[in-house]
C-alpha cells in the first residue's frame, strides 16, 4: 500500500481558544500574517518551539512581493514608502527589491520549518507576455533552499493555464488551487488546495460548505490518491473554517 500524506487545517489561528487550541484540534496551518507583516526572527522561532513536533507550518508570502503598492492590503498592513521605490515591489517583479523581500520571507520559512510557502497573485497582474517574462525571471533567480514553492495565480491567467503549467514544471512549483474551481497542472507530486467558498468568482469568505460540498472535496481527494501523488495539504480560508475544516477531517478520518 503506497502512504499518502493528507492534512487538513486553516488559513489562520481560526480555533477558538488561541493556538493551543488549534494544536489539539490541526496538524497544519497556513499563516496568513506573514502575507500582511513579517514577524520578527523570535517570533517565528516562538511559534514553532510552542508547536507540536509534527505540527506543519506553512505560509503566504508577503505582499509585497506579489501586491502593488497600490494594494489596499498595503494599507491595512500600514505599510508606508517612497513611491519612487515601492514601484519596484510586487507584481513578481525581477527586482533587487522583490529579491531583498523573498530573502526576508525565506528567513521566517526556515526558521519555522515551514513546508511550502505560497505566492498569491491578485487578478490585479493580468497576463501578458511581459508578465510571463517577469514570473520567469523571477522564480529563476531565487533560492528556495527546503522550502517548496506554491503559486495561486487568480484572474485571467486561469485561461492561460496551459502556460502556468509550464511556468510550474520549469521551477517545480505546486500549483495551487481551489478544486471547486479547477483542478492543477503542475506535475509536482505535492497537492495544496485552498478553499475560499463557493461562488461565481474566485472567492467567497461568507460560504459555509454543505455536507455535499464535503462529500464532492472528499472525492477529489481519493482521485488525487488514486493518481499517485504523494502530499496533499486542504486548507479552508472562509468565515466558517475552522468548523467545515474539522467536519472534513472527520469525514475523511472515516472514509480512507
Amino acid at each position: 500500500m503506497v502512504f499518502v500524506l493528507i492534512r487538513v487545517g486553516c488559513c489562520g489561528w481560526a480555533v477558538k481558544g488561541g493556538k493551543d487550541a488549534y494544536f489539539h484540534t490541526f496538524d497544519l496551518i497556513e499563516l496568513q500574517s506573514t502575507f500582511y507583516k513579517l514577524p520578527r526572527i523570535e517570533t517565528a522561532s516562538r511559534w514553532r518551539m510552542i508547536a507540536p513536533r509534527n505540527f506543519v507550518y506553512t505560509l503566504k508570502a508577503w505582499q509585497v512581493i506579489t501586491h502593488p503598492y497600490t494594494s489596499p492590503t498595503w494599507r491595512k498592513a500600514g505599510i508606508k514608502m517612497d513611491s519612487s521605490k515601492a514601484k519596484h515591489y510586487g507584481f513578481l517583479k525581477p527586482t533587487s527589491e522583490n529579491f531583498e523581500a523573498w530573502m526576508k520571507t525565506l528567513s521566517i520559512c526556515k526558521v519555522l520549518d515551514a513546508r511550502i510557502c505560497v505566492f498569491q497573485t491578485p487578478a490585479s497582474f493580468k497576463f501578458s507576455d511581459e508578465h510571463v517574462k517577469w514570473v520567469y525571471r523571477f522564480f529563476n533567480h531565487i533560492v528556495q533552499d527546503d522550502v517548496l514553492l506554491g503559486w495561486e495565480p487568480r484572474g485571467n491567467w486561469n485561461k492561460h493555464l496551459d502556460v502556468v503549467r509550464e511556468i510550474c514544471r520549469s521551477f517545480d512549483i505546486i500549483h495551487v488551487v481551489d478544486v471547486f474551481r479547477r483542478d492543477p497542472v503542475s506535475d509536482s507530486p505535492v497537492i495544496y488546495i485552498r478553499l475560499h467558498g463557493i461562488g461565481a468568482g474566485e472567492v467567497n469568505y461568507k460560504y459555509k460548505y454543505t455536507d455535499d460540498d464535503l462529500k464532492f472535496l472528499l472525492g477529489k481527494v481519493k482521485g488525487f490518491v488514486e493518481a499517485g501523488f504523494k502530499e496533499i495539504y486542504i486548507l479552508f480560508n472562509n468565515v466558517f473554517m475552522a468548523d467545515d475544516a474539522l467536519r472534513f477531517k472527520k469525514l475523511l478520518e472515516r472514509s480512507l
